[in-house]
C-alpha cells in the first residue's frame, strides 16, 4: 500500500511540475488555437511518459537497448524539468517587477494606457477605401505576452545550458583530487601509502564501457598503491553490462583493487556482480579484512543488503584484529560512520551521497548523510565521502563534479 502511495505521489508530482511548464512557457505565450500551442500541449503530454519510461523499463526486464533507448531522453528531460521550473520560478519574480513597471510615456500620477482627452471633431471627409489587414497576427504582442515569452525564453536558455554543462562534465571523465589524512598508528614506512578511491560508476543504459575507461585511465594515472571500489559499481545486470565493466581488468596498483558492494548491487543481481568482479581482477571484501603493510584493510557489505540476508558484519570484518595497527575501512554509505566509531576504526572511505549530483540536491542529501563530500571527524574516527566517477539518472552533474580521489596516508611522527 505504501508502494503504492510512493507512485501516486511521484505521478502527481511530475503530472504538476508539467502543467506548470506547459501554462509558463505554452499558454503564456501563444494564442489559443495556434499550431504553436497545439504542439506545445502535445509536448507537454508527450514529454512525461519519456520520464516514466525511463524509470519503469529497465524494471520490466526489457531488451537492453529498449532500456538504452528510453533512458537518454527520459533522463535528460528530467533534468531540464528540474532546471526549467527553477528558472521559471525565478522568473515569476522578474515577471512581477516587469509587468508593474509603467510603460514608456505614462503620464506622471496617471496609470499607463489611461484615455486620451477626447479632441474636437474633425470636419467630415470621404471615406477611404478599405485595405485588407496585412495578415492575421501582424500587430505587435500586447506587454502581458512579450514579458512572458522573454521570461519563458530566458528560462530555457539558462536550463538548456545548465543541463549541457552538467552533461559535459559527466562525459568528460571524473576530476583527480588529492587528500592527505594522517592516522596517529600508522608506522612510518607506511608514510605517503596512496589509495585511489572511486565509487557510484553506475554503468548502465547510458554510462558504459566508454565511461569505464575513462574512470580506469583516470585511476592509472595516479599510479596507487591500492584501488578501492567503494561501490554503486552497475544499474543493471551481468549479461547486460559486462562487456562495460571489462575495462576493470586493466587497472594498475602495486596491492591490487578491493571492491565492496553498494546499495545499487542488491538491485542488480550481487551475487553474479560479485563473481564478475572477481574474475575482472578485483577482490571483493565481503565483511572481511586483508593485513596490509602498515594497516588492516577491512570491507563491509552495504546496508541494503541486510533486506536480501547480506548485510554488513561488523564483527566478522573488524574482529580479532591487532587494536594497535592502522585500519582503514570500505563502507558504501556515509551513514554507516556510527558503527566504524564504536568499532575503533581510524578511517572510513565512502561514496554513495554523488556530492549531492544536481544543485541543490546538495541539500537533501545533507539531510540524509552525516557528510555529503569530503573528510570529516567522528570522534576517534575520520571519514572521507567521494563524490563518486559516474551519475545515477540523469547523465548531468551541477554543482558536484565527478571525481577520484587519491588519498594518501600520513604517519603523524613523520
Amino acid at each position: 500500500m505504501i508502494f503504492v502511495l510512493v507512485i501516486a505521489a511521484i505521478f502527481a508530482l511530475i503530472g504538476g511540475v508539467h502543467w506548470y511548464l506547459w501554462r509558463r512557457l505554452v499558454r503564456d505565450t501563444t494564442n489559443p488555437g495556434s499550431g504553436p500551442r497545439r504542439t506545445g500541449t502535445a509536448l507537454a503530454v508527450l514529454l512525461p511518459l519519456l520520464i516514466l519510461g525511463a524509470f519503469v523499463v529497465p524494471r520490466t526486464g526489457a531488451p537492453f537497448p529498449l532500456q538504452q533507448l528510453f533512458a537518454w531522453p527520459g533522463y535528460l528531460w528530467l533534468a531540464l524539468v528540474l532546471y526549467l521550473t527553477l528558472a521559471l520560478l525565478v522568473g515569476e519574480a522578474v515577471r512581477a517587477v516587469w509587468l508593474r513597471v509603467p510603460s514608456r510615456g505614462a503620464v506622471a500620477g496617471e496609470p499607463a494606457g489611461a484615455p486620451e482627452p477626447e479632441a474636437s471633431p474633425a470636419p467630415e471627409v470621404p471615406p477611404a477605401p478599405e485595405v485588407p489587414p496585412a495578415s492575421e497576427g501582424s500587430p505587435p504582442p500586447s506587454r502581458r505576452l512579450f514579458v512572458a515569452r522573454s521570461v519563458a525564453v530566458g528560462a530555457t536558455a539558462a536550463a538548456a545550458a545548465t543541463v549541457g554543462y552538467g552533461t559535459y562534465s559527466v562525459l568528460s571523465g571524473p576530476r583527480v583530487k588529492r587528500v592527505t589524512v594522517p592516522l596517529a598508528k600508522l608506522p612510518r614506512a607506511a608514510h605517503g601509502y596512496r589509495i585511489a578511491v572511486v565509487s557510484d560508476i553506475h554503468l548502465g543504459p547510458i554510462l558504459g564501457r566508454a565511461h569505464t575507461q575513462r574512470v580506469v585511465e583516470a585511476v592509472n594515472r595516479t599510479s596507487p598503491d591500492l584501488i578501492a571500489i567503494v561501490g554503486d559499481l552497475v544499474d543493471g545486470s551481468v549479461a547486460d553490462l559486462g562487456p562495460a565493466a571489462e575495462p576493470l581488468r586493466t587497472l594498475s596498483a602495486r596491492h591490487g583493487a578491493y571492491f565492496v558492494t553498494g546499495n545499487h548491487e542488491y538491485f542488480s543481481g550481487v551475487e553474479e556482480w560479485v563473481d564478475h568482479v572477481r574474475e575482472l581482477g578485483v577482490h571483493p571484501l565481503r565483511n572481511a579484512r586483508v593485513e596490509l603493510p602498515g594497516f588492516d584493510l577491512a570491507g563491509v557489505n552495504d546496508i541494503s543488503g541486510e533486506n536480501h540476508a547480506d548485510g554488513p558484519d561488523y564483527g566478522r570484518a573488524l574482529g580479532d584484529r591487532d587494536p594497535a595497527r592502522a585500519s582503514v575501512l570500505l563502507a558504501h554509505q556515509p551513514v554507516m560512520i556510527h558503527e566504524a566509531v564504536r568499532h575503533g576504526v581510524d578511517l572510513q572511505l565512502s561514496g554513495h551521497t554523488h556530492g549531492g549530483q544536481l544543485w541543490p540536491g546538495n541539500l537533501i542529501a545533507a539531510a540524509a548523510n552525516p557528510t555529503v563530500a569530503g573528510l570529516d571527524r567522528y570522534g576517534d574516527t575520520q571519514l572521507y565521502v567521494t563524490r563518486g566517477a559516474g551519475a545515477w539518472g540523469p547523465p548531468v552533474r551541477v554543482g558536484a563534479p565527478p571525481d577520484v580521489t587519491v588519498v594518501q596516508l600520513a604517519a603523524r611522527d613523520a
